[in-house]
């Protein structure tokens, strides 16, 4: 009895969800991670690592019998035919709105993607001898100065004040560039996801608490 009804309510779910998206124009999350991993690979090339996903599990199945199978399945896969057309037709105006993928092709993020590869340069030994992690802000600063040789301390410093300059601009322009700066907050969360998620091993970086952990 309660597989007849699921399909039910999961076209209710479908269509109390189909009514929010078209009140507003939601933060493209799936284009934004698209748009950071596309920036971090020309930033760090061949040092940009492909990040683990977990696998997606296979839903699980309950057999029925002889007639009562096909008329289940039948009355599922009509239901839910007609609650994701529903849901396709509603969810269209805010797609066009917010588009399929983030504009990063404009003359200042190309020009701060260049500024930050050719800092990249640099910076790695730092990364790799753990003087220098990757914050949970979308930024990087110095996690053990003793590693960093005294004379090259100054230059350590002014290489990440020029490195967070770069990037809390190229998240401040992604979003005024896609015509909304109120976007800025969860672009800049969306990079310190994936900068973290592309790092190398071996490399540090700040968990959600603040604390350095080693990759």
């Amino acid at each position: 009895m309660m597989l007849r009804f699921a399909p039910l309510k999961l076209a209710a779910c479908c269509l109390a969800l189909s009514a929010c998206v078209t009140i507003n124009v939601y933060f493209p999350a799936a284009a934004a991670e698209k748009a950071a991993d596309k920036i971090i690979e020309d930033v760090w090339g061949k040092d940009a690592a492909a990040p683990k996903r977990d696998a997606v599990p296979e839903p699980e199945q309950t057999s029925l019998d002889g007639d009562e199978h096909q008329r289940t399945g039948a009355s599922q896969r009509v239901l839910l035919a007609a609650a994701g057309t529903l849901l396709d037709l509603l969810v269209a105006p805010a797609q066009a709105q917010s588009g399929p993928d983030l504009n990063i092709a404009t003359p200042a993020v190309r020009q701060l993607t260049q500024s930050m590869e050719s800092r990249h340069t640099l910076l790695k030994k730092y990364y790799e001898a753990g003087a220098v992690g990757l914050t949970r802000d979308g930024l990087i600063e110095v996690r053990d100065q003793n590693l960093v040789a005294l004379p090259e301390r100054n230059t350590v410093r002014k290489l990440i004040v020029d490195e967070n300059a770069d990037r809390n601009n190229l998240y401040r322009e992604i979003a005024v560039a896609n015509g909304h700066p109120e976007w800025e907050a969860d672009i800049r969360a969306t990079f310190a996801q994936r900068w973290i998620g592309k790092s190398s091993a071996g490399w540090y970086y700040q968990d959600a608490a603040g604390t350095w952990q080693r990759k």
